[in-house]
This record gives C-alpha cells, sequence and structure tokens, in this order.
C-alpha cells in the first residue's frame, strides 16, 4: 500500500507540474532547484518537452601538467609480460629482471563524482578485432570514440589527476628508480598436495607410514569441537588467483619501445596482463614523478630516445669501508 500511495501522489506531482505554464528560456525555472523535482524526476525533459531540470554543467578535462601534492593519485598502467632474464649494474651485481611491454595504452573512458560517484579513469591496452568482441563492448568503444582494447582495467584517482579520453600512456608514465605495486594473475598449477600447497613435512619416508609418506595429517580433533575448522590448510587448487608484489624497483625503461626492466619476479605467466601502479609503501617523491602522466613534447621524438637506467650513486657497494 505504501508503494501504491507513493507511486500516486509522484503521478499527481507530475501532472500538476505538466500543467504549468511554459516559460521562456530567459526566464529562470523555479522548479529546477526545487527538491522535490530532483528527487522524483531524475530526466530533463518531460513527456510534453518542456524542461524542468537543467543539466549539470560539464566537467572540463585537459591534458596538461600540473603540479602533485602528498595526497594525488596518479592512474596506473597495463602491461604484458614478456618474461625473465638477468642483468649486470654499472657495479656488476647482478640483478634478476622481468620485462614488461606497455602495449598501447590510452585513457577509454573517465569516471566523475558527479556521474559514476567516483574519481577513475578506465585504462585500455592492446588491440582487438570487432568480431572478436561483443556488442556491448563495441558499442562502449564507439561511444567512447576510442579504438578497440584487448584488456581494460580501472584505476581509482584523485581529481586533479583526471585526463581526458584518448590520452595515450606510455612507460615514461613510471621514473627509473621509483616503487612500483604490479598486480596480476598467478599461473594456475591446478589440484596439488598440501606439501606442494603449502609446504607442509608430510608424514615419515620409512617407518610406521604406509603408503602416507606425503599425506597432510590429521584436519581435527576428536569429539569437541567435532569438525574441521574453516581454512585448515589442505589439497586443493593451487594457483590461477590475483595476487600483487609490492615494492618493485624500476629499473630500466625504454620509451622507443615501450619497455620496462623491474627486479624480481611479478605474477603470472608469460603473455599475461598485470596492472602496475606507483607503490603504497614506498612512495616515490613527487617531484620527480610526472603528473599527471608523461606529455611529450611536440617536437620530441621517442623513437631516438635510448634506455633511461636508474642512478645508481658514485659508491661502489663492492668496496670495502675503510
Amino acid at each position: 500500500m505504501a508503494a501504491l500511495s507513493t507511486r500516486g501522489l509522484v503521478s499527481r506531482l507530475h501532472h500538476h507540474f505538466l500543467s504549468l505554464p511554459k516559460q521562456s528560456p530567459a526566464t529562470p525555472n523555479p522548479l529546477a532547484s526545487h527538491p522535490l523535482t530532483r528527487r522524483f524526476f531524475s530526466s530533463d525533459s518531460l513527456m510534453d518537452g518542456a524542461y524542468i531540470l537543467h543539466q549539470q554543467p560539464t566537467r572540463i578535462i585537459t591534458a596538461t601538467p600540473s603540479v602533485m601534492t602528498p595526497n594525488s593519485r596518479r592512474t596506473g598502467i597495463i602491461a604484458v609480460k614478456c618474461g625473465m632474464t638477468a642483468l649486470w649494474d654499472k657495479w656488476g651485481a647482478r640483478l634478476p629482471i622481468t620485462i614488461l611491454w606497455v602495449d598501447d595504452n590510452i585513457v577509454s573512458q573517465v569516471k566523475t563524482v558527479e556521474k559514476e560517484g567516483i574519481f577513475a579513469l578506465q585504462i585500455g591496452c592492446g588491440h582487438k578485432k570487432p568480431k572478436h568482441l561483443t556488442k556491448p563492448e563495441v558499442g562502449h568503444f564507439r561511444a567512447q570514440g576510442v579504438p578497440l582494447k584487448r584488456k581494460l582495467k580501472e584505476f581509482p584517482v584523485t581529481e586533479d589527476a583526471l585526463l581526458p579520453v584518448g590520452t595515450s600512456l606510455g612507460v615514461r608514465h613510471f621514473v627509473p628508480g621509483q616503487y612500483v605495486d604490479v598486480s596480476g594473475t598467478s599461473r594456475g598449477k591446478g589440484f596439488q598436495g598440501g606439501m606442494k600447497r603449502w609446504g607442509f613435512k608430510g608424514m615419515p619416508a620409512s617407518h610406521g607410514a604406509s603408503l602416507s609418506h606425503r599425506s597432510i595429517g590429521s584436519t581435527g580433533q576428536r569429539d569437541a569441537p567435532g569438525k574441521v575448522f574453516k581454512g585448515k590448510k589442505m589439497p586443493g587448487r593451487m594457483g590461477g588467483k590475483t595476487r600483487t608484489v609490492k615494492n618493485v624497483w624500476v629499473y630500466k625503461i625504454d620509451p622507443a619501445r615501450n619497455l620496462m626492466w623491474v627486479r624480481g619476479q611479478v605474477p603470472g605467466a608469460e603473455g599475461n596482463f598485470v596492472f602496475i601502479k606507483d607503490s603504497v609503501y614506498k612512495k616515490p617523491d613527487v617531484s620527480m614523478l610526472p603528473f599527471p602522466t608523461y606529455f611529450a613534447a611536440e617536437d620530441e621524438d621517442e623513437t631516438n630516445i635510448g634506455p633511461l637506467v636508474a642512478d645508481l650513486g658514485e659508491v661502489d657497494p663492492f668496496m670495502v669501508a675503510d
């Protein structure tokens, strides 16, 4: 009954507003700011074409460099894991390296508080044919006016870090020497036992362990509590989950090929997508980061720029201190 009465009230208000005389565009409409009209009518136009609500002013987002503050939060980028190798720095130290390829990242959608309730940027990576996408996905890209992308990822940002749709992002979004957090889907290893999955010791290898050498042992107690507690480490499916490696050091970037060398391992197999953003714990110096991203000069040719390596200092770490 309450729903029916509310529906009837809305209908009566609707007919009442329709019966009011129309005003010229130059005359301000008092109904535009009335709380009842804002509450019951989300559309700008009524059935007879009369306008009772004014549209919110469109937020203007420009691709211009600005000053980053300690509370600013930049967007991340999407990369493809190419594999691992090893390099030696100028001091002769061996570094385990993962190579990441930033494949044509662009801003495919901008989300604001006025419309979606959050400040975020949707980033697209790679290329894909229309026949390999669903119709809603193709419609989304065409509505935004951007090329068809293979992978999409949303990154929450602050208001001062918004970028217009179509802005290109490359490896120069990050600076050699800074720390980043890399997220991805770990390698799936299928159904595994307790020793491989959790590192259990297993049962005795010789006496008193007939056909149970790799068993996990007891999983519960006696009559009290009479059950196996949730979360017990047991055999099961291993891998294939989203994991984040924090504080990954950026050793080198190559703007000409959009490649990034980072120290250590990152989740996923070769060819998988990974998501890179500024580190949360080891925050980089805001004065060294391009904000909201790196904008190349008009006369700059990135194909002629050599690799940029992190500054390793002038002190040999292998020299014995005096």
